[in-house]
């Protein structure tokens, strides 16, 4: 039986699937969306594997344990549920957003020698948690993609605790993954770092700086 805050969880996913897809951030079968049901034991409301975000429904959110395995819903899990538990675990995030935007996508690639990019001087950071002033500089990790995210989650888990004031993160050629203490706020960060990725590719390669790690 499901609870109530799996099935909430569930619905408020699914228009997240919708909007986002209208929006051009996670066409095809791309992305997937997390949020958490419960710490004690922990359980996660999350995407299933290979569906449309644009036509996703209640029905294709899956219920998993703190170990990635399915304990309700059709279909399996995405192949980044490790990844999605390893911010859980990081960052005692209550929600994880991955989206395959183009702006996210390419500048993954055109900053990745550099390990991230930093973005500062737009108003639009301050939708970041804790973040008071456009003066401040975000960086964002860039971490090599793999097939075989079981065992690359570990780096990330290690990347975020070492980097505590990352909002997110992007994989190259990818995408971006970013998340918030509750699924409003994860839902927030998507939006202005979405926005500020646009923002700093359409101005040019220069817009986004590449600072040392």
């Amino acid at each position: 039986m499901t609870s109530r805050a799996f099935e909430d969880l569930s619905e408020r996913i699914t228009e997240l699937g919708r909007q986002a897809h209208h929006r051009g951030w996670v066409l095809g079968t791309s992305g997937n969306f997390s949020a958490v049901v419960s710490r004690q034991p922990l359980r996660l409301a999350i995407t299933a594997s290979g569906v449309d975000k644009g036509r996703l429904g209640p029905a294709q959110v899956l219920e998993i344990d703190g170990e990635g395995r399915s304990i309700g819903g059709n279909g399996r899990p995405s192949a980044e549920t490790s990844l999605h538990l390893a911010v859980v675990r990081a960052r005692g995030a209550g929600s994880v957003l991955h989206t395959h935007s183009p702006w996210s996508t390419l500048l993954s690639d055109v900053h990745a020698g550099a390990g991230g990019m930093a973005i500062e001087g737009y108003e639009m950071l301050k939708g970041l948690d804790g973040v008071t002033s456009h003066e401040h500089r975000e960086w964002l990790p860039i971490v090599e993609n793999t097939q075989d995210w079981a065992a690359g989650a570990a780096e990330v888990e290690a990347l975020l605790r070492q980097r505590p004031d990352a909002h997110g993160l992007l994989i190259r050629r990818h995408g971006l993954y970013t998340w918030g203490r509750d699924f409003d706020e994860a839902v927030r960060h998507l939006e202005v770092l979405e926005f500020l990725l646009e923002v700093v590719g359409r101005s040019g390669e220069e817009g986004g700086r590449s600072w040392p790690r």
